[in-house]
């Protein structure tokens, strides 16, 4: 099986410098905890960022820098966009749960004013967040951004998080899979079948791709489904990492 361990904030930090960087406000409104030190205001001109099309919607790229800025001045709104046991495992502190494409029952975006500065994410690094980024902007919502580098990043950077297993080490999964390179650019999605878990990445040109995944409580015989352009397979998550995937 093809997996690797990764410490959630940092690949050289121990549990006990992850622990010091908890907390939460279990709040709806997506907003970090008070910082004890907000930084100096500075400018940031967010129609420099890279976009890319979701649906047809141009969404923003907003860099993990500018993100984290934003987060201590408490001047965006943190939308996770992954299913519900990956948000309870390990989130951003405060960041609110609104899964890809089109949020969740008693959404809490749903009360934010339109114009208000909202960022999502996710691990892929932004293939959940990109869309769900592109639902808001098409229901009027004016300021989204995407996080760029994913949540991988904000992890390694050391920056706050929350979350049952947010102390502990995750094992990431890695799945290759082939389809038709016509299907160049749509989606792949691989989730479990028995909890709220998926990733999703994109058909590269030559047909191939690859997903990382990081679910929480599984083992080998966890069973998968794999969804391609051109096939869908369930098949058990040795089986998924052990080969190159195929219809």
């Amino acid at each position: 099986m093809n997996r690797r361990q990764y410490l959630i904030a940092g690949m050289a930090a121990t549990v006990t410098a992850v622990a010091g960087c908890l907390g939460g406000n279990n709040s709806t409104d997506g907003y970090g905890p008070e910082p004890e030190e907000v930084p100096e205001e500075r400018s940031i001109d967010t129609d420099e960022y890279e976009t890319k099309s979701f649906g047809g919607i141009d969404v923003p790229l907003a860099p993990l820098e500018d993100v984290h800025y934003w987060y201590q001045r408490q001047e965006a709104r943190m939308v996770d966009t992954r299913g519900r046991d990956q948000y309870d495992a390990v989130r951003i502190t405060g960041a609110v749960l609104s899964s890809a494409p089109d949020g969740v029952s008693n959404d809490p975006v749903a009360t934010w004013p339109e114009e208000d500065r909202v960022v999502t994410y996710c691990v892929c690094p932004h293939t959940l967040a990109g869309q769900r980024a592109a639902t808001l902007i098409a229901d009027g919502y004016e300021n989204v951004y995407a996080l760029d580098e994913g949540l991988q990043a904000w992890f390694e950077s050391g920056y706050r998080i929350e979350g049952s297993e947010a102390t502990q080490s995750l094992t990431a999964y890695t799945v290759r899979g082939r389809s038709d390179p016509a299907y160049a650019g749509e989606f792949v999605t691989v989730r479990t079948l028995e909890s709220d878990q998926s990733e999703m990445s994109a058909v590269e040109s030559d047909g191939s791709y690859e997903l990382t995944l990081h679910f929480t409580d599984v083992d080998d015989d966890t069973v998968l489904e794999v969804d391609a352009p051109s096939y869908t397979r369930e098949m058990t998550l040795a089986e998924a990492t052990s080969d190159v995937i195929s219809a």
